[in-house]
């Protein structure tokens, strides 16, 4: 089962083998071409990260079943076409044409710019929340502190917003989690065996595609036009819903995993008439769906309340929703919600104590009272964001022409198309600018999406623009001939 390498990591000899399959061609006996290319494409497919550290000769050739100079003559190959460098006591590693030295440490502190994680800081009036949640926590100490599906004030509040939104919601459909990733999670682990399949969007979230395969799942993608395509128009929403209804078909899944409200990383939205046409083929082939809600809220056109009712409104009992607020408040309140029919929740609550016995009393009390009055602060939250949003667009206009997007109407980020194929080149380089950035090959299933390049917009104005020169110039040092070095890792939210 293939599964991607995080950049600047070392893969094991046997791992690298089941990355590759069948690398020989029919009975051709240039083993060493046959191996060299098998080695570049996952390269170039974003399977093996520039940075990655590869095996050593011994340990590849036992993991291969081949001899130990037909690796030496294949890295040779590598190393002479600058996909691999390697240095005398350090091994070697995936690296671009004249890169080479060892990966450099990450630049840290006020000069490096994240923008491979889309989480705004958090909203004013935090701390006031914390302050009420201080006073109301002596209630809880009497207590042991374990909540089951979370406090009941919290589950109301949610349930509130869903049904204020379209989705009549009863507090005993709703469970607290620790994120909405972890709700993803926790709904996967009930689902999914090893070996079931389960349908995707194509770019989709890295973090749910990493879940799937650790849960020994296999993702299936389909396509979301805006993102793979380009062109695409708010309201139809990119969804190649023709293809979804095929795969759920064809591929039978056991579950699916979408982001219809403001989609990471493109930021397109399903409308009402694809939201009922997808509900209905989720009920036609009866196939449960995990609908990631996390950038709901985050509508910068309008009021959340008066856009498409959730999918859960079309699709029934088959739909399970997640949220956060990590999005919306504050990542480090770590707190999310899965939303289901009162049955499934039994059913998670079950399952998750295997896995840990509940979410923080405290930080519940404080994600309770922000959500009192949510209103006043969200929409606060969205103006900050659109400014954010317009002041980036405006920013790659004029500092990256050539680089095109769809300018969306809600979420956390701009989904950028580059003139050429050199995402993960690119995303290298720029750490070497003081800018850390996600490649497109992280958000695709299977790799590709070397063209495109996702940026969020949660920083302040001056730091975006100061961000964009920096990748302008990374870019240019790209075009000019010359080429970084290893990478390392970076995290995605």
């Amino acid at each position: 089962m293939n599964q991607q390498v995080p950049p600047g990591g070392r893969i094991s000899g046997p791992r690298l083998a089941s990355l590759l399959g069948a690398w020989r061609r029919g009975g051709s006996r240039r083993g060493a071409g046959d191996l060299a290319a098998a080695v570049e494409l996952q390269v170039l497919d974003g399977q093996l990260p520039l940075g990655t550290r590869l095996p050593a000769e011994r340990e590849l050739a036992e993991a291969l079943g081949v001899s130990r100079t037909l690796v030496a003559t294949a890295l040779d190959q590598l190393r002479a076409a600058g996909v691999v460098a390697s240095r005398r006591g350090s091994g070697s590693w995936v690296t671009a044409p004249g890169g080479g030295g060892l990966p450099p440490a990450p630049r840290s502190g006020e000069d490096l710019i994240d923008l491979a994680r889309a989480a705004p800081p958090a909203v004013p009036g935090l701390l006031a929340a914390v302050d009420v949640a201080r006073r109301e926590l002596c209630a809880e100490l009497t207590g042991h502190g374990y909540t089951g599906s979370g406090l009941l004030v919290l589950r109301e509040r949610i349930a509130q917003r869903y049904t204020a939104r379209g989705l009549p919601t009863t507090p005993g459909q709703i469970m607290i989690t620790n994120g909405g990733h972890h709700g993803f999670v926790l709904a996967l682990r009930m689902l999914v065996g090893p070996g079931d399949r389960v349908l995707v969007e194509q770019p989709t979230y890295p973090n749910a595609v990493e879940a799937i395969r650790s849960a020994h799942g296999v993702p299936v993608p389909v396509g979301v036009n805006g993102g793979v395509d380009g062109g695409a128009d708010e309201g139809a929403g990119g969804w190649d819903l023709d293809g979804l209804e095929a795969a759920l078909r064809q591929a039978a899944p056991r579950l699916g995993y979408f982001i219809v409200d403001f989609h990471n990383p493109t930021g397109l939205r399903l409308d009402t008439e694809g939201r009922r046409r997808l509900g209905a083929a989720l009920a036609r082939t009866r196939t449960p769906v995990v609908v990631d809600e996390c950038l709901a809220e985050l509508d910068l056109m309008g009021d959340p309340l008066d856009g498409p009712a959730p999918l859960g409104a079309f699709g029934g009992d088959w739909v399970i929703s997640v949220g956060t607020a990590a999005k919306t408040h504050w990542g480090g309140l770590r707190l999310g919600w899965l939303r289901a029919s009162e049955e499934l929740i039994s059913r998670v609550q079950a399952t998750r104590y295997a896995l840990d016995l509940g979410s923080p009393v405290f930080e519940q009390l404080v994600l309770a009272e922000l959500l009192a009055d949510p209103e006043p602060m969200l929409r606060r939250r969205r103006e900050e964001l659109r400014t954010q949003r317009d002041e980036l667009a405006a920013a790659v206009r004029r500092e990256c022409p050539d680089w095109t997007f769809l300018l969306p109407g809600g979420g956390l980020s701009l989904w950028c198309r580059l003139p050429e194929r050199m995402s993960t080149r690119l995303a290298v380089a720029a750490g070497n600018h003081g800018v850390q950035v996600v490649p497109g090959s992280r958000f695709a299933a299977h790799g590709g999406l070397e063209s495109w390049l996702r940026l969020p917009y949660t920083q302040p104005a001056d730091r975006l623009w100061d961000a964009v020169r920096r990748l302008s110039a990374a870019a240019s040092s790209l075009r000019a001939g010359g080429e970084p070095g290893p990478g390392w890792d970076v995290p995605v939210a």
